[in-house]
């Protein structure tokens, strides 16, 4: 048996040195070449991946592809609406707040007509559809702050039908929307002084918010002293 595997082995390995037979080897260097040149192309895959995501980053931020983002515009309605005084965004600013029961920034339908309700004028679903269409710029089917500032704009404008919702909401909402802004002024001289007027009402207006609430800070001061001085007393 084992003469035989002797004999076997000699003449593969004559065949193999005369050429008919090639030999049959594991080439280890081969194999960790190709794994290597596997991990390479990974690698490189990995690396252009994350070089085309990194490229189409920049072109979202710089508004080259394909999603371009608008640009966001901040929204200050005392330098947009500034035919009304400070007290007058602010009084339009609670009512709206007070009546956004979603906190969501905005007044939807259900909330519109929960505002006619309590302002004694129930309107109408269409009622309610029409006088948000007649202000609603953007066409989201709501009203935004800036939105709800252009009903009393209207308002003082005189551009509202009385028999309109918005006008009676206008007129039932408590505040004053009287203006004596620059529009009105007839000539450019006469608008020019309205306007250094407005500039100085808007300035007096703050520097009055600003006493009145180092006012209240002092106040609020004085009773925390009294408050001190007092459990000391117990002590």
């Amino acid at each position: 048996m084992a003469t035989d595997e002797l004999s076997q082995k000699l003449s593969r390995r004559l065949q193999i040195e005369d050429g008919s037979e090639d030999p049959v080897a594991v080439d280890d260097s081969h194999e960790h070449h190709e794994n290597g040149d596997h991990e390479k192309r990974s690698t490189a895959s990995a690396g252009s991946e994350l070089e085309a995501k990194l490229v189409r980053r920049g072109e979202l931020n710089d508004g080259v592809g394909d999603h371009q983002q608008p640009s966001m515009k901040v929204f200050n309605p005392y330098t947009e609406f500034k035919e009304f005084s400070r007290k007058q965004i602010k009084d339009m600013e609670k009512m709206f707040k007070q009546y956004d029961s979603e906190k969501d920034n905005f007044i939807d339908l259900m909330e519109l007509k929960l505002m006619m309700e309590k302002l004694e004028a129930p309107q109408t679903h269409l009622g309610l559809k029409n006088m948000i269409k007649e202000v609603d710029e953007d066409l989201d089917g709501k009203l935004s702050f800036r939105e709800f500032l252009l009903i009393f704009r209207k308002a003082a404008a005189g551009e509202l039908a009385e028999d309109s919702g918005l006008h009676v909401l206008a007129r039932l909402s408590e505040i004053d929307v009287s203006t004596e802004g620059v529009k009105g002024a007839k000539t450019f001289f006469e608008a020019k002084v309205q306007a250094i007027n407005e500039s100085n009402r808007f300035e007096a207006e703050i520097r009055n918010e600003q006493e009145e609430k180092k006012k209240q800070a002092e106040q609020k001061k004085q009773r925390q002293a009294a408050f001190k001085e007092l459990q000391s007393a117990f002590k």
